[in-house]
């Protein structure tokens, strides 16, 4: 079960930057077969044109959850995210599903059972080669993470199992590699946690500008005193002294302990486009184990539903 990380406890103003955009449901379409470098910064969004993604506990198994979700929020949902283990092929069959409703697939890959120096050295080039061969046979855009918020320390790839030095070789090498095999539909999202007390500068986990296409940061809103200023906007401030690239909130929800849920949405989507994100993926899944480990759902929540449906739309 995917894990969500502490929630964050700083307070700081917004941070206004213009940033490039992918093309997805509201967006002008881009060819995927140019080069790294240009295939995914073509334009300046509209602020009003938001990306709005989803990951549904199923991925990358059957679709029905992703079509019940886009028919209650209104739109077909510009992001589908799974979870991918090392050593797992891509989901080819699910990622056609995802563009076939006009979305991007978005995979995390999580380097468990494997060591980030064995990654950096080349001892597992030949999972690399099949999955590059995978991609390419694809043909289309895919958005690829490795070693999501490594700079917490509840992933045995994170702060305090193993350095920023290892994880950076690991990323770049994978990063060097894929694209000198063609799969050149790659788009790199490198994705931390949001600052929280204690937490190691995410600086320090910074692979490079070559080696990293968007930046996504997992931010929830857990408690009644969560608002985007609080959980959000100080990481991006902290991200934006060191890139341009676009950001994105790649994991984020609202939970029934914040006891104002539509109101919490309405602020997430005011963050997002106030702070000029690409968007944001909604974490649409059911947990139970304390604040962190809340019921995600808007399903059973119906001014939530209608809340995230008119905000979503708004900015479709």
């Amino acid at each position: 079960m995917h894990i969500i990380p502490p929630g964050c406890s700083y307070r700081a103003a917004a941070f206004v930057a213009a940033v490039m955009v992918m093309a997805v449901s509201g967006c002008s379409s881009v060819s995927a077969h140019r080069s790294h470098q240009t295939v995914f910064r073509d334009a300046a969004p509209a602020v009003r044109h938001l990306i709005v993604g989803v990951f549904e506990p199923d991925d990358p198994g059957s679709y029905w959850q992703v079509r019940d979700f886009a028919r209650r929020i209104g739109r077909e949902p510009g992001l589908v995210v799974y979870y991918s283990n090392w050593g797992a092929p891509f989901a080819a069959g699910f990622a056609r599903d995802v563009r076939r409703h006009g979305g991007r697939p978005l995979v995390q890959i999580d380097p468990r059972g494997v060591s980030l120096t064995a990654i950096a050295d080349g001892a597992e080039d030949d999972y690399l080669r099949e999955y590059a061969e995978q991609l390419r046979a694809y043909h289309h855009p895919v958005i690829i993470s490795f070693g999501q918020e490594m700079n917490g320390d509840w992933y045995p790839w994170g702060a305090g199992h193993v350095s920023a030095r290892v994880f950076i070789a690991a990323w770049r090498h994978m990063v060097t590699l894929l694209r000198a095999l063609g799969a050149t539909n790659a788009i790199w999202l490198w994705d931390v946690n949001c600052d929280y007390r204690g937490s190691l500068p995410i600086r320090d986990w910074w692979p490079g500008q070559s080696y990293v296409d968007w930046v996504g940061l997992d931010a929830y809103y857990e408690t009644p005193q969560a608002t985007f200023s609080s959980i959000a906007a100080p990481t991006i401030v902290a991200i934006r002294r060191f890139t341009r690239a676009p950001i994105i909130l790649a994991e984020t929800a609202v939970g029934p302990d914040t006891h104002n849920v539509p109101a919490k949405i309405r602020n997430l989507f005011a963050g997002v486009v106030g702070d000029h994100l690409l968007g944001l993926v909604w974490f649409d899944q059911a947990q139970s184990n304390g604040i962190r480990h809340q019921d995600w759902r808007l399903e059973n929540n119906p001014a939530a539903m209608l809340t995230f449906r008119i905000e979503a739309r708004r900015y479709r």
